[in-house]
């Protein structure tokens, strides 16, 4: 048991506890022995009620006086042995008094007289306190009135029996009698200031210290109450409390990470019921424009509960070091280099955490701008079927030495809503050859689709949210902090998990809906003609592009020109190409499979007419020209990664 709560207990408890014959007395109890009294010697009632009046009083010479009295008349009746023997006591007569007290228990064991005892051996006066073996002496004899009372309307048994039991730090005892208190006397003032000591020495400091106060609120004074507080109590409750808080926001925090991941969920098959049951040959309906729009909402949301888990993972990370730190220290052993690992780990992954949210990323346009006068026929083209679809047309088109084709917005967040953003159109030369004019529009429309139903207008969330865990990502492993028992790089893995299975869920549903526009525009055929000429060049291009890289690189000769190579059949060129088409869709994809995007495509009808059809060469005025700085380019970059 702690010492600092033995010190001052037994003072306070002088005077504010209540022991055997001090404070307000039980009418009941005191007719019972003015009844036993009676029979023995009627005469001396009254004169026993004058003498307990004085003693109640403090006036010991008056009562000693009279219980003398009451004795002559009744010389073996306990209850005036026992009091006269506190008012000698009172007197400064305590061997007198005690022999008295021991008289009475002579003649009855009864609870009152053991209590009694217990007490005049424990503290014989109010400034004074027995010895450690009278104080023994008394806690057997405590322990045996507690036993032997079987009422429930006296608490002062178990109250002194737990006091003497804090005098002697004997805890099992002080547990018996406070039990007893806490289940029989739950309203006393005594009962709370000790399940407080209690409470504290199981180191349960807020219930301590609520404990302490509900003692004080019922006749506890405040000086005591402050000083059980001031003696360690009120700071370790303060900082439990905070932890608690810090559990709880933990907790949230947590749940919050879960609700987001089930609502991901919910919508991914939302998303995929959707699909399968829209009426495919009319606009987005309804609930698909609901759907895309709390998707977009949840994206957000997810996206800002990114930056809002910052805070408690720095915290994690901080906690965690400290813990190890302490652990050693508790220990008695501190591995310096060890502690030192894990310290400087942690102060460099909060430093990265935060300096990656500062750091910009210089986003370059990919490829260069492709003027009219450079391909006078893609520009008519990509004006066409904007025309036919309905949309404004591009502002520029870009072409790039890889097999890329996609459309983007610049501009601010607020011209984009309004449709006032700079469209761009990034078509990779590596599509081209093979690639026929039609199946070519399909896959436009497809893009414009995006523009058409504002995909390309919002994200910008998603976009700073994952450029941001990039960044980190980048920073942690670095800093050679990409490690399993790094809490916040195993925080970025989970939440890149959970972000990346949200916004691909939106990003599919994009697609999809983009793929039904082209679909009715230009008919489920040549979209997938054209789909599959982007999946089989992105393979094919990439597989004799990088042959002939290597070839190049071994013979020391220049780089022939990547676009006019001679495509070969190659077994397992045809199984990468059948593998990427006909694969299964999972959630981790931004598209869903080929297969599926055919499949889903293949019941709109298209009522127009089939487009005038011829090779995408023919849209450019100079296809030698372009396609030789194209692969001047790729010389560059490879020349550029080799040193």
């Amino acid at each position: 048991m702690p010492r600092f709560f033995t010190g001052f207990a037994a003072v306070i408890l002088f005077g504010t506890l209540v022991y055997g014959q001090q404070g307000a007395r039980d009418p009941k109890k005191e007719q019972m022995i003015y009844d036993k009294l009676a029979a023995v010697a009627p005469g001396a009632v009254e004169t026993f009620q004058r003498a307990t009046v004085a003693m109640d009083k403090r006036d010991n010479p008056q009562a000693a006086q009279l219980y003398r009295e009451v004795l002559d008349q009744a010389p073996a009746f306990p209850p005036a042995l026992r009091r006269l023997g506190f008012s000698l006591a009172g007197l400064g007569q305590t061997s007198d008094g005690l022999a008295l007290v021991e008289n009475a228990v002579n003649i009855e064991r009864s609870p009152e007289n053991l209590s009694s005892l217990a007490e005049l051996l424990a503290y014989p006066a109010e400034k004074n306190q027995g010895t450690q073996a009278k104080k023994e002496l008394a806690l057997t004899l405590a322990k045996e009135a507690n036993e032997r009372y079987q009422g429930s309307d006296d608490p002062s048994y178990a109250m002194l029996m737990a006091q003497i039991a804090i005098d002697l730090n004997r805890a099992a005892e002080f547990r018996q009698a406070t039990e007893i208190l806490v289940r029989k006397y739950p309203d006393q003032m005594a009962t709370h200031y000790f399940n407080a000591i209690r409470l504290a020495t199981d180191g349960h400091w807020i219930a301590a210290e609520d404990e302490i106060k509900k003692a004080q609120r019922l006749g506890l004074p405040a000086e005591a109450t402050q000083a059980f507080l001031d003696s360690g109590i009120h700071t370790r409750a303060t900082a439990w409390r905070w932890v608690h808080y810090e559990l709880y926001l933990l907790a949230a925090w947590v749940c919050g990470l879960l609700i987001l991941f089930v609502a991901g969920k919910v919508f991914s098959k939302l998303t995929l019921l959707f699909i399968e049951r829209a009426d495919l040959n009319s606009s987005m309906s309804g609930k698909e424009t609901v759907l895309r729009k709390y998707y977009r909402r949840l994206i957000n949301v997810a996206g800002a509960y990114y930056y809002i888990s910052i805070p408690f993972v720095i915290v994690l990370v901080l906690a965690v070091a400290g813990a190890i730190v302490y652990g050693f220290l508790v220990l008695g052993q501190v591995p310096v280099k060890l502690v030192a690992i894990f310290v400087i780990g942690a102060l460099v992954t909060v430093y990265k955490m935060i300096h990656s949210l500062f750091v910009r990323v210089n986003s370059e346009e990919p490829g260069r701008s492709l003027s009219r006068e450079e391909a006078p026929g893609l520009w008519g083209l990509t004006g066409e079927v904007a025309g036919n679809l309905g949309t404004r047309p591009l502002d520029e088109i870009r072409v790039t030495p890889g097999t890329e084709m996609a459309v983007y917005e610049r501009g601010s967040y607020r011209d984009r809503r309004k449709d006032l953003g700079r469209r761009t159109l990034v078509v990779g030369l590596g599509l081209i050859p093979g690639f026929d004019q039609n199946p070519f529009r399909a896959v436009l429309a497809h893009e414009y689709g995006h523009l058409s139903h504002g995909d390309t207008a919002g994200g910008d969330v998603a976009l700073r949210v994952n450029q941001d865990m990039i960044k980190f990502a980048h920073a942690m492993a670095r800093a050679g902090q990409a490690v399993w028992w790094n809490i916040a790089f195993q925080f970025l893995r989970l939440y890149h998990f959970l972000f990346r299975r949200i916004s691909h869920g939106a990003t599919r549903l994009q697609e999809v809906l983009a793929d039904r526009a082209a679909a009715r525009l230009y008919g489920a055929q040549p979209f997938e003609e054209g789909l599959r000429h982007v999946v089989r060049r992105q393979i094919e291009f990439n597989h004799f592009a990088g042959k002939e890289i290597e070839e190049a690189l071994k013979s020391g000769q220049a780089l022939q020109n990547v676009y006019a190579l001679e495509v070969q059949p190659e077994r397992e060129l045809e199984e990468a190409i059948d593998q990427a088409i006909n694969r299964q869709t999972s959630e981790d994809d931004t598209h869903p499979s080929p297969v599926d995007r055919f499949r889903l495509v293949s019941r709109i009808l298209c009522q127009n007419q089939p487009a005038p059809s011829g090779p995408m060469w023919d849209l450019f005025a100079n296809r030698e020209a372009i396609t030789k700085e194209m692969s001047s380019q790729i010389e560059k970059m490879v020349k550029a990664a080799v040193g």
